[in-house]
């Protein structure tokens, strides 16, 4: 039987991917700092930091393919951390799971690579170019892995997912849904016009099974192939809330250099590569993975709803990732209560 070994599997997307190899009859072992009581019974927790090489050796022990979802994320703020944790223990996982004789390595990457999109899809051929300390780490984690990888023979399959919904989705999301819950003006950059893509989590994991039961190493972005403007895609959601939110556009410069000023004195939860991004074209072209018969389910539109309902329905998780837990809105909380 195979052996899944789920780097951050107590995190948002690393959850669902534990769960969904569980539910099709695979063993499953999650390393964490966290354990996520939702995890079923059925799949081994160890409690460790990627960085630990010797807790990795033991987890490694007997796995057949690694899934590496562990990281510090954006919103974390972590400066010289980003690379001992994102790059360092990258690099620890992959040559640990070269010496176990895995026979993959899932890693999951980001977005914030490319850093600034260009006009029109990033496609296979855009060059990464991040802008931000977090973006450096996860695209320098890429290369480490990539080199060790190629050397030892082991396919390596890397997903660059566009920003990743579902149930239970929260982070920076909890922000737009207690505004429109709370029937609040909605402030973006821009007029709005600009195409948002997201993904769902059932279908990213979906895409990576795929990649793995075909053998496609190489390098994919993933999101959905329904989406429309960014405008377009909060109006449907706030009419699906039932909500008098109404969507203001915000002067580009001003806003940035706003924003930018918050994230300097650290009394904003957004940081550079959201506010820079936020008013651009910034989607995938997903063509190539529709051509290997990956069909995803969710569209921008019911991927947000199902998102905002799922959170309106409970109420969020106390000790948990950063994906799964509320965020502290800080300045921009004060904006929200003169919306």
């Amino acid at each position: 039987m195979t052996l899944h070994l789920v780097t951050g599997g107590s995190g948002f997307i690393g959850a669902s991917m534990a769960r969904r190899l569980h539910e099709q009859g695979d063993r499953v072992r999650v390393v964490d700092l966290l354990r996520d009581p939702a995890l079923p019974p059925g799949i081994e927790f160890h409690q460790a930091s990627i960085c630990d090489r010797d807790a990795m050796a033991r987890a490694m022990r007997g796995v057949t393919v690694l899934h590496h979802h562990a990281a510090l994320v954006a919103q974390s703020n972590a400066g010289r951390r980003y690379h001992q944790v994102n790059v360092e223990g990258s690099r620890i996982l992959a040559e640990e799971a070269i010496r176990a004789g895995v026979d993959a390595i899932v890693h999951l990457s980001s977005t914030s690579v490319y850093g600034l999109p260009p006009p029109g899809p990033i496609t296979a051929e855009t060059v990464p170019q991040p802008l931000e300390s977090y973006g450096r780490s996860k695209w320098a984690a890429e290369r480490v892995m990539a080199g060790l990888c190629e050397r030892a023979g082991v396919p390596l399959i890397t997903i660059r997912p566009r920003a990743t919904l579902g149930d239970g989705r929260l982070g920076i999301y909890q922000i737009l849904f207690d505004w429109i819950a709370e029937h609040r003006r909605l402030y973006i950059i821009g007029d709005g016009r600009n195409r948002m893509q997201f993904v769902h989590v059932e279908d990213l994991v979906d895409f990576i099974l795929l990649a793995l039961s075909l053998g496609h190493g190489g390098t994919y972005n993933v999101g959905t192939d329904d989406f429309g403007t960014l405008r377009q895609d909060l109006e449907g959601l706030i009419d699906h809330a039932g909500s008098r939110s109404r969507i203001a556009g915000l002067p580009v410069l001003p806003a940035m250099m706003a924003l930018g000023a918050l994230h300097a004195l650290r009394l904003s939860p957004l940081v550079p590569w959201q506010y820079r991004t936020y008013h651009r074209d910034c989607y995938f072209d997903v063509a190539p993975l529709l051509a290997m018969g990956w069909t995803p389910r969710w569209s921008n539109a019911t991927m947000l709803a199902q998102s905002y309902d799922s959170y309106r329905a409970r109420r969020p998780v106390g000790d948990a990732s950063a994906h799964r837990s509320p965020l502290r809105q800080q300045a921009i909380g004060l904006l929200r209560r003169l919306s």
